[in-house]
């Protein structure tokens, strides 16, 4: 649709006015706010116009108007002046530098940090591990009855799980099925090591006397690794948002946040509506919802994705931009660290 350039920034106005207020727009407050001088009258009739398109809304308690989800799809495909503030990402890079991080925990970090600064939830997805392999396992004793496993793939990912045995497991128990493991178990994807294992469980048997407890506990941290690619940060930042006070509503939001599995499917359901905002970034919009999404790379074969989940209302710009800062903060550390650092160390 074309806009003339007052409707344009009337309806820029009115989005970033209302993300800030969360309260209808009226003609006379919006008055205010522009650059250029215009009556209350005609800023009546622009809405009026943008109503017409579909690109405001008004509400039943008030004669102000807020943005449609169009009139936000419009916003942030041509109205939207991204913001990328270098100090923020001087500030991670300083962080990351300081000391050791693995993979995992610069991703981690990173979304912490996002949603602390979005007051939004935020979300990793990483890629599928099912395809990884594995390529090393280390077992660190802890206690008698606790161990540390450092699992190590073939794309540079490093997988630290803490154990509790049902039973006291000797140090010389563990090298040996450490040793047992890098033996038989190098090279298999991860969505077969369970299968795998199955079939050297008699091996197990014939060198550990009590190889039931190990076979157990290591079974099912492999099905959780396999299984468990994304991570949710901030969920409490949805309730503290005005948009989301019906409780079915944010029942359902929480059922997804604590599930992420159901998050892919939720994202790319049929209620949901993508939006390319560049080649990196997307919006979905799903009711009165929005997840901005975001493309970074692990290694040069495997992308995964954050996201940030909140109202329509969200600060778009802010979020994108924080999006980009942090996405590139990931991926030069990571390359980094695959010429060199965490991952090679690890290797």
């Amino acid at each position: 649709m074309d806009l003339t350039t007052r409707q344009q920034i009337i309806l820029k106005t009115i989005v970033e006015r209302f993300t800030m207020l969360a309260e209808p727009i009226g003609s006379k407050s919006l008055k205010d706010h522009l650059d250029f001088q215009v009556s209350s009258a005609t800023i009546r009739n622009e809405m009026a116009c943008l109503e017409k398109e579909g690109l405001l809304e008004k509400t039943h308690i008030s004669s102000g108007r807020i943005p449609s989800q169009q009139g936000y799809r419009y916003y942030v495909e041509h109205l939207m002046e991204l913001n990328v503030d270098p100090k923020t990402e001087e500030v991670l890079k300083e962080l990351f530098t300081r000391r050791h991080f693995t993979l995992e925990e610069i991703i981690e970090t990173s979304c912490s940090i996002l949603s602390d600064m979005t007051n939004l939830t935020s979300v990793v997805l990483g890629p599928d591990s099912q395809t990884q392999k594995l390529i090393r396992v280390e077992l660190i004793p802890v206690t008698l009855k606790q161990a540390v496993a450092v699992i190590v793939t073939d794309a540079a990912h490093t997988e630290h799980r803490v154990f509790s045995f049902e039973a006291e497991v000797s140090t010389q128990d563990l090298k040996v099925c450490t040793d047992l493991f890098n033996e038989e178990l190098k090279g298999t994807p991860l969505n077969r090591i369970v299968e795998r294992m199955k079939e050297i469980e008699p091996e197990m048997a014939s060198r550990l006397a009590r190889h039931e407890i190990l076979f157990e506990a290591f079974i099912s941290a492999f099905i959780r690794m396999a299984n468990q690619n994304a991570a949710v940060y901030g969920r409490a930042n949805m309730l503290c948002q005005p948009d989301f006070t019906d409780i079915k509503k944010v029942e359902q939001l929480m059922r997804v946040m604590e599930d992420p599995s159901l998050f892919k499917a939720w994202a790319a359901s049929s209620a949901s509506i993508d939006i390319p905002i560049d080649t990196r970034n997307r919006l979905i919009q799903i009711g009165d919802c929005s997840v901005v999404s975001t493309s970074f790379k692990y290694s040069d074969e495997e992308v995964g994705q954050l996201m940030v989940v909140g109202p329509s209302r969200m600060n778009y710009s802010r979020v994108i931009s924080l999006m980009d800062t942090i996405s590139d903060v990931i991926e030069d550390t990571v390359n980094v660290h695959s010429e060199g650092g965490c991952n090679k160390k690890n290797e």
